[in-house]
């Protein structure tokens, strides 16, 4: 592994580590209420979507696998260009469904 792409998994792995620490004891309805810790959620995802593709364009073998990082950039892309469109509920589902998942196969890479 190169040192760009040992970059890239730790940013995405600090990235999940963030997300998941953000919304720790936090329910649905409190996420929705909070702007600040959406915001805040939402940047680390539009982060780890921009890892995950700068890591997809260095090494394909990424994609196969981990065949979820093609969702995981389409969310960033979501987020960053479709603001206006991002539904609070399909982002939590990934958050608690995905990016634990996600964290876990990540740490498995021994970045």
């Amino acid at each position: 592994m190169d040192e760009k792409e040992a970059k890239y998994l730790l940013d995405a792995l600090n990235a999940c580590r963030a997300i998941i620490e953000f919304v720790e004891d936090k329910a649905l309805s409190e996420y929705k209420q909070d702007m600040l810790l959406r915001s805040a959620v939402e940047r680390q995802f539009e982060i780890l979507g921009e890892a995950l593709s700068n890591l997809d364009n260095l090494a394909l073998h990424y994609r196969r696998e981990y065949p979820e990082i093609g969702n995981i950039i389409g969310m960033r892309n979501r987020i960053i260009h479709g603001y206006d469109t991002v539904d609070d509920d399909i982002v939590w589902d990934a958050i608690k469904n995905h990016i634990p998942v996600l964290k876990e196969w990540l740490e498995s890479m021994s970045i």
